[in-house]
């Protein structure tokens, strides 16, 4: 099964992530070798690096661990195909441009007859083969009308749509995902397979940090390391990455999270 990551901070903070015990889903001897990604984003735009391939042993991987990301906002993602063969086409995090920001879009699960729901005649088209890339793609074209002006949409209105279409994919299959556009983080919740066997919730779990160390000390999670002096720092993950107690998301519950700090609506 996939393995997202998404982290959210209140300002710039430096992460290495999908690295050491996260990057080691991705072995060669586990399920998930088909692929892994990172986007962090920069004002309006996002540092992406994917590779089509084993996280574990990458060097693109210890390139990220050796430099790390400084971004408030960053989405990670290590693959396990289920749709598209593993190529960076088909590798998360997927990446568009609309309104003058970058979106990004990952995602854990599968949406067998997600061709079933049509693109909009002129929107945006997936480059790969995924079902997740062209959920993102129906996703985009449901957002388009509200990027259309010259400023960006109030959080009810981003919330609203990303809602409708998160129900949607929920009825198609499973449907754990990260998307932002650069200002806000929005993770959906659903089912994935537990230890057991049996595909039911969580799909993802949350935590929020204000207790943080001072600015030359690090917080290391399961394969993310954060360094940072702001607060506060949230975090989704597809499991617990500490022995701390996260929240584990319930059956379709959507967060929506700016600057480190999870809104309530």
């Amino acid at each position: 099964m996939c393995e997202l990551l998404g982290i959210s901070a209140d300002h710039l903070a430096s992460f290495t992530v999908s690295l050491e015990r996260f990057a080691a889903h991705g072995s060669a001897e586990g399920q998930n070798h088909d692929g892994w990604g990172i986007a962090a984003f920069e004002d309006q735009d996002a540092r992406v690096v994917k590779e089509p391939g084993p996280a574990a042993g990458s060097e693109w991987v210890r390139f990220v661990e050796t430099h790390g990301v400084t971004s408030p906002l960053v989405i990670a993602h290590i693959r396990h195909a289920s749709a598209g063969a593993p190529a960076y086409a088909n590798t998360h995090p997927f990446c568009r441009e609309m309104g003058g920001q970058m979106h990004v879009f990952a995602h854990n699960g599968s949406f067998p007859e997600i061709a079933r729901l049509p693109l909009p005649a002129h929107g945006h088209r997936p480059i790969g083969q995924t079902d997740s890339e062209y959920a993102f793609c129906v996703l985009l074209g449901r957002l388009a009308e509200l990027w259309d002006g010259d400023e960006r949409p109030s959080v009810a209105e981003r919330r609203l749509v990303v809602a409708r279409f998160a129900a949607d994919m929920a009825a198609l299959g499973p449907a754990n995902f990260l998307y932002s556009d650069g200002d806000l983080l929005f993770a959906h919740g659903h089912r994935r397979p537990q230890i057991d066997g049996r595909v039911e919730p969580p799909g993802l779990h949350f935590i929020e940090r204000k207790d943080l160390p001072p600015p030359d000390a690090s917080w290391l999670a399961s394969g993310a390391r954060i360094s940072h002096g702001v607060e506060p720092v949230a975090i989704i993950a597809s499991v617990p990455l500490t022995d701390e107690e996260w929240q584990p998301l319930r059956e379709g519950e959507l967060l929506v999270l700016s600057r480190g700090r999870l809104l309530s609506y």
